[in-house]
């Protein structure tokens, strides 16, 4: 790696600029294929096999020297992030929820500790999908590609198609992913981020039937659903 670092160091500033953007796209593009074959196979056939990847973005962080700021994963442009996101996020949520008590299928309780346990436990797992799909992927990305529009709407690509087969995840997921990385490129914080997709992630599950959505599940996942 340090001969390679060096090899580079050695080339002209146009040429070492343009390698650096394609290196940073191979490195997303073979992670990215690990994490599809995650879902895929290895969850099922090796199911503690993702714990080897941790180790893999740290090691990407420490070579690219992304601090936390440029993670998004402190309190730099928290307040400019939410001030964007989550009003836009409301837009969308507002008619579903409206629709949801005009169909009957919400109603008005008192939360208890499990529904709360629930909200937070997903709410960690859209903080590591923000995580991989903002601070990793959409980093190195922005890396790769000049026009930020145009590695938004690669990571919101990327963002639907781990969502596959599931139809309404694969929709929801590529527009959510498209504004949360727009949101991002300009105010780099993952946690409104995150908030705006529990709650999505909430709104979702309770108004689509299971029979459609299959418990949220993807991969393989979603062809067993109903299957004892």
């Amino acid at each position: 790696m340090s001969a390679s670092i060096q090899a580079i160091g050695t080339l002209e500033p146009a040429t070492r600029d343009e390698l650096k953007r394609l290196l940073n796209g191979l490195e997303a593009a073979a992670l990215f294929a690990c994490v599809l074959l995650d879902i895929w196979r290895w969850q099922h056939s090796h199911p503690y096999l993702w714990i080897a990847f941790l180790p893999v973005f740290a090691a990407s962080h420490i070579l690219h020297r992304d601090t936390i700021a440029d993670l998004g994963l402190g309190r730099t442009n928290l307040g400019a992030n939410a001030g964007l996101a989550l009003p836009i996020m409301l837009a969308l949520y507002i008619p579903m929820v409206i629709y949801g008590f005009a169909s009957g299928r919400f109603h008005l309780f008192w939360p208890g500790p499990a529904s709360g346990l629930y909200f937070l436990g997903y709410g960690s797992w859209c903080v590591c999908q923000q995580y991989l799909t903002q601070s990793y992927f959409h980093n190195r990305l922005m890396q790769a590609i000049r026009n930020r529009h145009v590695s938004s709407a690669v990571v919101a690509l990327m963002f639907g198609a781990a969502h596959i087969p599931n139809p309404v995840l694969m929709v929801a997921t590529t527009v959510a992913g498209f504004i949360f990385s727009e949101v991002f490129a300009r105010y780099r914080n993952i946690w409104p981020l995150a908030l705006a997709q529990t709650v999505g992630g909430f709104l979702i599950a309770a108004l689509v039937p299971a029979s459609v959505i299959h418990n949220m599940r993807v991969g393989p996942g979603y062809f067993f659903w109903g299957i004892h």
